[in-house]
């Protein structure tokens, strides 16, 4: 096992993998930029070093810096987190480069998958369900509407090298699509450096179904059930649970092993999602693979009982896994909703300094939290700022507990979005467990258009 490891993050992520090494007696070392020099992470951490000023490009992104700092520290290893550099296949060829063991998949497989329409191809050559779509990058207007003729509106637009929701957009008509390309093309290039476009079929109202999976160097693959993560605002994830409540056990069969072929198909090693839109009569089809620990973890820890941190470092240390797909069970029910610093009405960021925070207790419950009362939410990074984590032995008690809990949430001197997350967890369609992808623009935004 590794002595000394690099978070290559910041937050709540930091201090999770930080809590992980040092329960494995792992001597940690933090990153931060000038506006983080007194966030918890750097505490939390053996050793820390400031990696650049506030903007993130200067900063976390900031690769030559983080490798000097990872040689100046002796660390023999980098784990990434999620999101900045977590997904970077540069940045994980540099690490080896360097010497270095990157915690995650090789930098060739992060590449497979980070383009969209290589994902695409990849997944039908393994036989895995895919929308209706091209297989080719879209080259212009004409192109496209030609092709949203064939596949018939509405459509999905789609930037090849998007993420998070980013460069995503229903087209309903022909009369939108030529600013809805051009516009999509130019936000992609800002966003990703590549404008490349391609289109999928549009499915209606669907679910969003994720699978863990965990692959060791051996080519053991086993699948960590599933998370069903549809409640998003922006395309951006808010609450998350795992079992899915809406998918029956046939299904949930069908894709395990769909993700389980799909992992062997491209070699995959380490951590990783395989996501799915799940339609009304239960057909899923791939939506993308991410090649990295998922924000919505916890849950999946909660339900198997299992450290995903600690079998990440495991397996990037070349140990099998210690488990196996038959050795694994799920034991009740997990919830995860993410709180932010936003105005819970438009979901603008809403930076400023945290006066008081008291977070709930109670059995079942746990919190992914990267600040306290004193921190400074800035503009310069997501505005993610905890994770609540429920768990009961029941969806029911669970919900219960998450109702409770975000109900004796206290946290001052900045918005968040605990107004919105109350109304979602105690709204009727949530309690059925039954919400789309469509859920906070059906049943949230529409309300606050009706008390206006």
């Amino acid at each position: 096992m590794f002595k000394k490891v690099l978070i290559a993050n910041r937050g709540e992520i930091a201090r999770r993998v930080i809590r992980t090494c040092k329960r494995l007696t792992i001597h940690t070392v933090a990153i931060y930029s000038e506006a983080d020099a007194e966030s918890l992470h750097v505490k939390d951490a053996d050793e820390a070093y400031c990696v650049g000023k506030p903007p993130v490009a200067q900063s976390y992104l900031n690769i030559d810096r983080i490798l000097e700092i990872a040689k100046e520290s002796g660390a023999e290893a980098i784990h990434p987190g999620y999101g900045l550099l977590s997904e970077n296949a540069n940045f994980a060829k540099r690490c080896t480069e360097a010497g270095l063991v990157f915690i995650g998949p090789s930098a060739d497989v992060i590449a497979s998958m980070g383009s969209k329409l290589e994902a695409r191809k990849t997944m039908k050559a393994a036989g895995v369900p895919i929308v209706e779509g091209v297989e080719a990058p879209v080259k212009d207007v004409e192109e496209a509407t030609d092709i949203a003729e064939r596949l018939g509106y509405p459509i999905m637009l789609k930037a090849s090298a998007g993420g998070g929701g980013i460069g995503m957009q229903l087209v309903e008509n022909a009369e939108e699509l030529a600013k809805a390309f051009e516009g999509n093309q130019k936000r992609a290039q800002s966003f990703f450096g590549d404008g490349t476009m391609y289109m999928e079929r549009f499915i209606a109202n669907p679910h969003h179904v994720e699978v863990q999976i965990m692959a060791d160097h051996q080519g053991n693959v086993v699948p960590l059930f599933e998370r069903e993560c549809s409640i998003q605002r922006r395309n951006q994830k808010v609450v998350e649970e795992a079992p899915s409540p809406f998918i029956s056990q046939e299904t949930r069969e069908k894709m395990l092993e769909a993700s389980v072929k799909a992992a062997k198909h491209i070699g995959y090693v380490n951590a990783g999602t395989i996501e799915y839109l799940v339609d009304e009569d239960q057909n899923f089809y791939f939506l993308e693979m991410n090649t990295r620990l998922q924000v919505e973890h916890p849950v999946t820890e909660e339900i198997t009982k299992l450290d995903l941190v600690e079998e990440q470092l495991k397996i990037a240390a070349k140990q099998p896994l210690s488990f196996t797909r038959e050795s694994i069970t799920k034991e009740g029910h997990a919830i995860e909703v993410r709180i932010y610093a936003e105005n819970p009405s438009t979901f603008f960021p809403s930076p400023g300094t945290i006066t008081a925070l008291v977070l709930p207790t109670g059995e079942g419950i746990r919190h992914e939290c990267g600040v306290e009362a004193g921190s400074v939410v800035t503009p310069f990074y997501d505005p993610m700022i905890s994770k609540l984590v429920v768990w009961g032995e029941t969806r029911t008690l669970a919900c219960e507990r998450l109702i409770q809990a975000l109900q004796t949430y206290n946290i001052e001197g900045i918005q968040t979005n605990i107004p919105m997350l109350l109304k979602t967890v105690t709204h009727e369609q949530f309690l059925q467990g039954n919400t789309t992808t469509k859920f906070v623009e059906q049943f949230y935004l529409s309300q606050l258009t009706e008390t206006k």
